[in-house]
This record gives structure tokens, sequence and C-alpha cells, in this order.
């Protein structure tokens, strides 16, 4: 089955735009990296993904889980039944974001610990050289 990542791209843009929705607040809300956001909304990089990505960004534009998977398969989307959803915890936008930051802080823990890995062989080889 081939698959329509240019009407996925078209119904998350459109439905954005209805609710006002920045890709930001999409991302936040979603739990999904704000690149992946961005590359799903232009349609630039068509590729397989995970269920769960279109699962998370359909329910954070207030639409059945599987709203999004529908579209991508050109299927008719489910009913989004409004008694039928689970209140928002309010900790998930937050826990997505201390997970963001401890992610950018181990990578820049990793880039400093090379740095200073470099730093200290330098160190001991001009060490090395004076004792010579």
């Amino acid at each position: 089955m081939e698959e329509d990542w240019s009407a996925v791209a078209e119904a998350i843009n459109a439905r954005a735009g209805e609710l006002a929705m920045k890709q930001k607040e999409l991302a936040e809300r979603s739990g999904v990296s704000l690149a992946i956001v961005r590359e799903i909304q232009q349609g630039r990089i068509q590729r397989r993904r995970n269920p769960r990505t279109l699962e998370a960004l359909s329910i954070a534009l207030e639409w059945h889980p599987q709203h999004l998977i529908a579209v991508l398969q050109r299927k008719t989307p489910p009913a989004t039944d409004p008694t039928d959803q689970p209140a928002e915890d309010p900790l998930v936008p937050l826990l997505n974001t201390v997970i963001r930051e401890l992610r950018g802080l181990r990578a820049q823990v990793g880039a400093l610990t090379s740095r200073l890995d470099e730093s200290a062989s330098k160190a001991r080889k001009n060490s090395r050289r004076k004792d010579e």
C-alpha cells in the first residue's frame, strides 16, 4: 500500500491552523521532536515512522489516535468521540521537556569530555618531551 505523506502534512497543517498551534507547541504536546514535526509538516522526508509518532501527533491535535495513520493509508479517519478523550496529564509535556533537556546536556558533557581527554593527552605528551 502506498503511503500519502503529503496528505498527512496537509492534515496536520490544516488542523494546527484551526487550533492556532505552532510547531513548537505541537512538538511539546505530542512529545515528538521539533525536527520530526517540521519534517512531517513540510513533507520533505517521506519515510516510514514509528506508528506511535503519528498517534502522538493525532492526540496532540485532538483527533482519534489512529487519525493520521488512516490519512497516511488513504483511509477515512475514525470519528473522535469527545466523551472518550482522556484528560491530558499536565506532567507529560513537562516530562518531555525534561527529557529533551537531559539529552542536550548529555551531548554537551560528551563533547566536553572529549575535549578534556584531548587536552590531557597533549599535556602528557608535552610532559614526556620535557622529561627526555
